[in-house]
């Protein structure tokens, strides 16, 4: 055991800086997108165009053609990593995080939904047919239930192909998440796009490291959360990290180097959050951005996580964008009555954000619920 002995207890609004500060959304970075995705560990991606408010909202400067040429020149690709959830990565965390999440994703089959549909099925020999499908052309799950089913009868197609997806590394090609872009998704493996196959052992503490970089001070639970994965407290136990204290006795740790943390009362600019951000979704007690009684109506019963909006750097409200014959409007929800400067201020921003993504529409708006 090579942690630290606990110190200093920190407070939500300290622990919301930090946050925010290392998510890039105290202030805005300039930093380029392939960074700020290594940097965030990648950005959770099942909603294709989420990524590009979610970089929008962090950068300076950033444009949205920006990762739309990323996506195609293949800096950056869309796979199932952390929580088994489809997520957009550099090429190198494609290849480097997949050898450490993959007892993950194979829990998910052997533990899920999915695995009554797939008893029987020789995994080596599925994932070999498969292969060898996808790397001739890219093929799209209707494909691959159409061209896998008859070989195993007694199979459910659709949890055979989902099955694939954890078993063998995909990814979802372009156009595929490409901005203004209408694309199915189709599958090829990652080392057939990018060239080339994972390099080193899978590195656990790596993993840890950069988690609490990107979120930290955390705890064991969050780590978990956030990845998926079990079995962390060991991977900490081995680790030299600094330690701290949250109000309610949980012990939180942090990288050695980690920077200064934030002043709790540095003020913070209204921020547009995206569908399915990492942001809210990295904490067991997501306290420190997200208050209890709010957690329903941002994360829906049927596994939607809606958009959101900061307001002195803790969730104040949902947001959406409705597109229809040349306009574009941003309507916000907020949870309680806002301050006249915090509307004014999200006004703004959402008209920001409407010339960002919707340059071409000839009518924007922005609105409150």
């Amino acid at each position: 055991m090579r942690r630290t002995t606990p110190g200093a207890v920190l407070g939500r609004r300290t622990l919301n800086r930090a946050l925010l500060d290392r998510q890039l959304l105290l202030a805005r970075s300039r930093m380029g997108p392939e960074e700020a995705v290594g940097h965030l560990v990648g950005l959770q991606s099942q909603a294709p165009h989420a990524a590009y408010t979610a970089l929008w909202t962090r950068l300076d400067g950033f444009a949205f053609a920006d990762l739309s040429r990323l996506l195609l020149d293949r800096g950056v690709v869309r796979i199932a990593l952390l929580r088994g959830t489809v997520h957009l990565v550099t090429a190198d965390d494609a290849l480097r995080l997949r050898p450490v999440l993959q007892p993950l994703l194979d829990r998910q089959i052997a533990q899920g939904a999915w695995a009554p549909g797939v008893r029987g099925v020789d995994r080596e020999e599925a994932v070999a047919a498969c292969r060898a499908l996808v790397e001739a052309e890219p093929r799209t799950p209707g494909e691959l239930r159409d061209l896998l089913g008859p070989r195993w009868p007694d199979a459910d197609p659709a949890s055979l192909v989902n099955a694939l997806r954890n078993w063998l590394p995909l990814v979802q090609v372009p156009p595929r998440g490409v901005w203004g872009v209408a694309g199915r998704t189709a599958y090829t493996t990652a080392d057939s796009w990018l060239g080339r196959s994972p390099a080193g052992a899978a590195d656990a503490r790596a993993l840890v490291r950069r988690y609490l970089a990107a979120f930290g001070p955390a705890s064991v639970a969050d780590a978990q959360k956030w990845s998926g994965l079990t079995g962390l407290r060991e991977v900490f136990a081995a680790m030299e990290l600094r330690a701290y204290r949250d109000e309610d006795g949980r012990v939180l740790y942090d990288v050695p180097d980690a920077p200064p943390l934030p002043d709790p009362d540095r003020p913070a600019a209204v921020r547009f959050v995206a569908d399915f951000d990492n942001l809210v979704l990295s904490h067991a007690d997501r306290s420190r951005i997200l208050a209890r009684e709010h957690v329903r109506r941002v994360m829906t019963a049927n596994g939607i996580v809606r958009g959101t909006v900061l307001v002195d750097g803790f969730v104040a409200g949902t947001w959406r964008t409705d597109r229809a014959r040349g306009s574009a409007v941003v309507t916000v929800a907020p949870f309680a009555a806002l301050a006249a400067a915090d509307r004014d201020a999200l006004e703004a921003e959402g008209g920001r954000l409407l010339a960002a993504s919707d340059p071409e529409a000839g009518h924007h708006d922005v609105r409150f619920a």
